[in-house]
């Protein structure tokens, strides 16, 4: 390895170290993952200096890639053992789809702007990724063609669970979404079991980009 590679997995280390394990996340899996994916390279330039820190960065469109330790944990609370199908909703750069791809069968990705729907199928298979569907959409009506997913994902919040989501988790699968105001949510984990009822678990306060759709928050809400 070259000295800025060499810095950049230390840099990840240091993540992993100093902002994960302490606060609780446990899954080898997922740390590995973290140590792994080049957050770097789903930033602009500017940002770069700034990728391995703990908290939201600008990617453009109004839009953030979510901290680490937010992406740390909401990966974690998927349980996920690999094989499983995922929806993740909500592309943004790429970094939770790349996270999710290391950990999954195959992830299908939807992101509703066009401008970072490109950006991101361009990062990723720079890096190789092969189990990585994306799709320019409304994430609120999820990704009928392929359901029903063991896993879905929600990165942005809402101020109520999409139907369409719950319809295509397959009995047994989780989700897991910020649900709330669109200044303030707390991220919510739906495990559907295999009679079709579900029930939540709270996973404490957390602060996303507006999910926007048809059922998410209007675009000048």
């Amino acid at each position: 390895m070259n000295n800025q590679t060499d810095r950049q997995a230390w840099a990840r280390q240091r993540m992993v170290e100093r902002d994960i394990v302490p606060r609780g996340i446990k899954d080898q899996r997922v740390l590995d993952a973290l140590l792994k994916v080049p957050r770097h390279l789903f930033v602009g330039e500017s940002q770069r200096m700034s990728a391995y820190e703990d908290h939201p960065l600008p990617i453009g469109e109004g839009q953030t890639i979510s901290q680490p330790f937010m992406v740390a944990l909401m990966t974690e609370a998927l349980l996920l053992r690999g094989g499983e199908t995922v929806l993740e909703i909500g592309t943004g750069s790429g970094y939770q789809t790349a996270i999710l791809a290391e950990l999954a069968g195959r992830v299908y990705s939807v992101e509703r702007i066009p401008s970072l729907t490109g950006q991101a199928r361009k990062t990723l298979d720079a890096l190789g990724y092969t189990n990585i569907l994306v799709r320019l959409s409304d994430g609120t009506l999820g990704w009928a063609e392929y359901a029903p997913y063991d896993r879905i994902l929600v990165t942005a919040g809402a101020p109520r669970v999409p139907e369409p989501l719950l319809e295509q988790l397959a009995p047994g699968g989780i989700l897991v979404i910020p649900v709330g105001s669109n200044t303030i949510q707390e991220l919510v984990r739906i495990r559907k079991r295999e009679d079709g009822t579900t029930f939540e678990e709270r996973m404490g306060g957390c602060v996303f980009v507006k999910l926007v759709g048809k059922y998410g928050w209007e675009v000048d809400c």
